[in-house]
Order: C-alpha cells, then structure tokens, then sequence
C-alpha cells in the first residue's frame, strides 16, 4: 500500500490544524495525552506482539519487553512536560540605565509544528510508530507523521491506530498521529511544507537522501537521522590480563544480541596483539547461535557484507558461530591489524549490520591512536582499562569519535532516562542531539523571545505567576520552585 499525494495533503492539512492546539496545552493535558498512548498500547501487548513477530521474527520476549520499554518513553515524555524545565525559560528585566538600555526580554522553547517520523526496521515499536521520536515530538507539542517501514506494515498500521484512537478518546485533536505509506510518500513527506522537522533511524544511503531532500527544500527544515556506527571498543592489555576471558564472553553477547541488528552493536574492537583474546573469542564464538534476519534486503546485504571485508588481504576470519539455517545469518568473528585499518579505513571500517565484529591488532599506543583516529563518528565508544593504565589520549580520541562513552560492560542497551544520549558525530547522526532519552525533545523546539511583551498577550509559561513554578533563569540566576 502507497500513500497518495492528496492522501498526505489531506493527513498534513489535519496535522497543522492540531499543531496550535498541542503547542497551547498545558502541561498536564499534553501529559494525559502522552499517558494515554502509553496506556492503550499496554493493553493491546498480546494483539500487538503477535503481529510483531510475525513480520519480524525477533519473539516474544524480545518484543514484550520492547513494548515496555515503548510506554516507558511516553511516560517519561509525561513527566518531562510536567517538570517543565524543557521550556529553557529566561527572563531578562528591563533596565533602563544599562548601556545601551535594555528591554525586558522572555525566551522560551516551543514547539516547531508537524514532524515527520521515519520508523526503523530492528526496533518495531521503540524506534518506530509510537517509539522515541514520536513521544518527543509529541511532547514539544507537535502533531506527528509516521513514514510506517516497510518491514512491519501490519504491525505499524495497528500501532498507529490505537494511538490515534487512544489521543482522540483522551481529547487530543484530529491530526495528533498519521501513517503514510510507501517510498514515494516518504519523499514528498519530508518534503511537504507543513513538516517543520523530520527524525530517521535508518541507512547511512537511506538517511542521506532523506537529510538532502530536506536540506533542499525551499524552505530547509532540521532533519534528525541516526545512520551508522562501528561503535569502536578498545582493550588494554592490563584488562585482557585480568578479566579476559568475561570480557571475550561479554562480547559474544554483545555482537551476536537480536541478530547483530543494534545500532550499538561493537563492530571494531582494538585488542593488544599476542595477549590471546582471538583465542578466548573464538572460544566462545563457535557456540552462539545466530538467526534470521529483519528484511530481505538486510538478509541480503549480511554475507556481501562479510565478503566485502574478507577481500582485504589483512582479514582473517578467527571463528563463526553454529551453523544457521537458509537464509539466516551464522555469527563471524574477524581479524585484521591496526595498520591495515589506518591504511584503509574506507573497505575495513564500513558498518556490517548483522552478527559480525572485527578484532584489530595492535602492538603499541601510537599503532592503537594512529587507528583508532581513523574510526568514523559511532554511537558509542567503549574503553576497557584497568586502574594503573594510562589511557587518557585513548580517552581523548573516544569522546571526540562518539556520543556515549563507556567503561564497563557493552554498549548494547540503552536505558531511557534523563541523562542518556544516543548521537554522535557523522555518520553516526546528521546533528548534535540524541534520539533517545528526556532531552531527545530538544530536536523539535524552537526559541522564540517576547520583547516588552504585555502581560496578557506573554503564553502563559513566561508570565510571572507561571514561573513561580517552573524551573527558569532570570537575570541570570537559576531559579527552582
């Protein structure tokens, strides 16, 4: 099924009927709004997980706990709105004897208008419909569109009806939540002029085209995608010593979870050449299972791949997993060295998604940075050190290289809470945000400040009797109720 272009005129047309109406909303009402999605799509688990792994085959457990964590984020969306400290609310008071003198100015955050959400295909509901991208937009107070992805279309249909049905019954207006279908929809949705902002998880090729067609729209519009990631993990000797086989273990678990198919998922490790963590891999390597794919297309893609990165004459292939069946994916663990990965970062550092990592050798520090600064921007970057190393310039090129920075277990897992942030620099995101936790809201916020605004016209958040109750900053000092 394609959604029409008089279809998507006739979805944008409603979406920017409801925007004004979810940017006015106060706080609990946006709030009731967001707690009632969550509340419909709890009750619909059984209905919606059956579908669920029929069209993605992750199972139930996966994808029970998916559901969960889904509503976890409309809540956590709930009480963001209700903390208010999203507003980022400013207050300068007029001072006539400044130089030159000065107004009374009010800032605050508010909502861009209708966004357009593009759902992934390795999370069916906490990337997807009602995942993460939609409960922020949500929250900032703005209609939503979903392009439904093409590897759960049942599922995304059903999904996007409940919460539609869910926001109308809780009071929200016509045009809260919309699904559009099909590659051709997805473009001229990006492209529509009632979207103000757009958020992907997807292909580095898939998310670029989409990243062009909004940048080149006559009126250029934010477009938030998260691409691709190699999620770099580097080893001391120190810590291979002292824990490594867990650590050998923890990785398995890591590369081989859901198939290979998390954005976090540790494609390049650095380890210390000779230390035998090849060997303590492989040990555990040959008995992980791995599984059918996501899509036909991922299915695909998976052994051309492998081959693509066995072509080069460094890489070795130090152990597969337990054989799979047809048209599954077997876990492959690969080796290569540091200086063929600083020579050729292009063929040896392109992400393979599926059950695959790379174990690059190194056998100095300056071999270990002269690679590792070839790595390109990932989600995460994880370091594994003991107390006495010396891992600061490790630690330097990490921060700079990812947006998540670990010192124990692996990167797989993301918890949603305030702090998190999901981003990282090109190609790991077309911008400086996270998609996942509370402040994922800020991508569809926009400032606007009122200059010498009479009290009865200020929205109501910036009027004084408001900010005695909400965090805010005036004259410069933070104040909070």
């Amino acid at each position: 099924m394609t959604t029409t272009t008089a279809e998507l005129d006739t979805l944008a047309t409603a979406a920017a009927a409801a925007a004004p109406i979810w940017r006015g909303a106060d706080a609990a009402t946006r709030a009731s709004w967001l707690r009632a999605a969550a509340d419909a799509l709890d009750a619909h688990i059984d209905e919606l997980v059956a579908i669920a792994d029929e069209e993605t085959r992750l199972g139930e457990t996966r994808l029970r706990g998916e559901v969960g964590r889904t509503t976890g984020q409309l809540r956590l969306f709930a009480t963001v709105v209700e903390e208010g400290s999203y507003f980022e609310l400013t207050v300068d008071d007029a001072d006539p004897s400044a130089t030159p003198p000065r107004p009374e100015l009010r800032r605050m955050l508010t909502g861009v208008g209708p966004v357009a959400v593009f759902s992934a295909s390795n999370f069916p509901f906490a990337f997807s419909v009602a995942g993460g991208d939609t409960a922020s937009a949500l929250a900032a107070g703005n209609p939503v569109i979903v392009k439904a992805h093409s590897g759960h279309p049942l599922l995304s249909e059903r999904t996007a009806a409940i919460v539609a049905e869910a926001l109308a019954a809780a009071g929200a207006p016509e045009g809260s939540l919309a699904l559009v279908e099909g590659r051709e929809a997805g473009n001229a949705l990006v492209q529509h002029p009632v979207i103000q902002a757009a958020g992907f998880t997807g292909s580095l090729s898939g998310g670029r085209a989409l990243f062009d067609l909004a940048s080149g729209r006559p009126d250029p519009i934010p477009f938030y995608g998260e691409l691709g990631s190699v999620n770099p993990v580097v080893i001391t000797p120190a810590a291979i010593a002292a824990r490594g086989e867990a650590l050998a273990q923890g990785l398995v678990a890591s590369f081989t979870l859901g198939v290979g198919q998390f954005c976090t998922k540790p494609g390049v490790v650095f380890v210390p050449a000779g230390a035998g963590f090849e060997e303590l891999v492989a040990g555990f390597a040959t008995g992980a299972a791995g599984g059918p794919l996501l899509t036909d297309r991922i299915t695909a893609a998976f052994p051309a791949g492998i081959e693509h990165l066995e072509a080069d004459p460094s890489v070795s292939v130090v152990a597969q997993g337990l054989p799979a069946e047809a048209g599954a994916a077997q876990p492959v663990v690969l080796s290569t060295d540091a200086a063929a990965v600083a020579a050729r970062p292009e063929t040896l550092l392109e992400e393979c998604f599926g059950p695959v990592t790379l174990l690059v050798r190194y056998s100095s520090d300056d071999e270990l940075l002269t690679a590792l600064r070839a790595v390109p921007g990932s989600l995460t970057g994880t370091l594994h050190s003991e107390p006495d190393d010396e891992v600061a310039d490790v630690l330097a090129v990490l921060e700079r290289k990812a947006g998540r920075v670990l010192f124990a277990g692996w990167p797989t897992g993301v918890a949603v809470t305030w702090s998190q942030h999901h981003g990282g620099p090109w190609p790991a995101t077309t911008s400086l945000h996270t998609s996942v936790g509370a402040t994922a809201i800020r991508r569809f916020l926009r400032p606007v400040t009122f200059q010498d605004a009479p009290e009865a016209l200020l929205p109501d958040v910036l009027r004084d009797a408001s900010l005695a109750t909400l965090p805010h900053r005036r004259n410069g000092a933070l104040r909070v109720p």
